[in-house]
C-alpha cells in the first residue's frame, strides 16, 4: 500500500507563521510588562518613605533662645527620610520633648512611644501612648496628637483623658493652644472628681 506524504496546504503554512508571530509577541510584551514592573518597584524602593537620608541612636537635641534652654528633644532613634516629596523625621522607639521656663526648670513635656515630624508643615504627630503635661500639672493621655506649630495648635480626635490635681476629664477630640493651657475636649463624656487629702 502506498503511503500519502501530508503536505501543508499554503493557508496552512500563513496559519502557522501567523500563531507563532502572535506567540512570540504575546512573550515580548510580557517580558516587556515584567521589566516596566520591575524597574517601577526599583523607583518606588529608590525613593520616599524607604530610603532614609540620615539615622542617629541615643539623640539627644537642646533648643535655647538668648543662652536659655527652651526645649529639649531626647529619643534612642531618629531617622530622617529627606528624600521623599514630603521630609520628615521619625521617631520609631519614641521621644521626649521637656520644656523648661527662665529658671532652667522643667514646666511642661510630652512623650510618645512613636512620632514623625513633618519639615514642610512644622507638623508633629505623635501615636501610642502619648503623655503631655502643661505647666499647671494637667496630664493629657491619649492615643494620637498633632501638633500644628504654625499655627500654634495641638488636637486629636481619638479618645483623650486629662488629668488634674481633683478631676479626671474624659471624652472623645481635644483641642488646644501649644501651651496646652487654653484646652477643650470637643465631645466629653463628664468630670470624675477625685478627693483631695489636704
Amino acid at each position: 500500500m502506498k503511503r500519502q506524504k501530508y503536505v501543508p496546504s499554503k493557508q496552512a503554512h500563513i496559519n502557522y507563521s501567523k500563531v507563532s508571530i502572535a506567540i512570540l509577541l504575546g512573550g515580548i510584551a510580557m517580558l516587556f510588562f515584567s521589566c516596566a514592573n520591575k524597574i517601577e518597584k526599583i523607583k518606588e524602593l529608590s525613593a520616599g518613605e524607604n530610603t532614609a537620608g540620615m539615622e542617629a541612636e541615643n539623640y539627644e537635641m537642646i533648643h535655647s533662645d538668648s543662652t536659655i534652654i527652651r526645649f529639649k528633644l531626647i529619643t534612642p532613634k531618629l531617622i530622617r527620610y529627606d528624600k521623599s516629596e514630603d521630609p520628615f523625621v521619625e521617631f520609631p522607639q519614641g521621644v521626649e520633648i521637656e520644656r523648661y521656663n527662665e529658671k532652667m526648670e522643667q514646666i511642661a513635656g510630652i512623650t510618645a512611644n512613636f512620632a514623625r515630624f513633618y519639615e514642610k508643615e512644622s507638623k508633629w504627630e505623635a501615636k501610642n501612648n502619648v503623655v503631655a503635661v502643661n505647666p499647671s500639672g494637667d496630664t493629657l493621655k491619649t492615643e494620637h496628637l498633632i501638633w500644628e506649630e504654625k499655627k500654634g495648635i495641638i488636637y486629636s480626635e481619638q479618645f483623650v483623658k486629662i488629668i488634674r490635681k481633683d478631676q479626671v476629664i474624659t471624652g472623645m477630640g481635644f483641642e488646644s493652644d501649644q501651651n496646652l493651657s487654653n484646652w477643650m475636649i470637643k465631645k466629653p463624656k463628664g468630670p470624675v472628681y477625685i478627693e483631695v487629702d489636704e
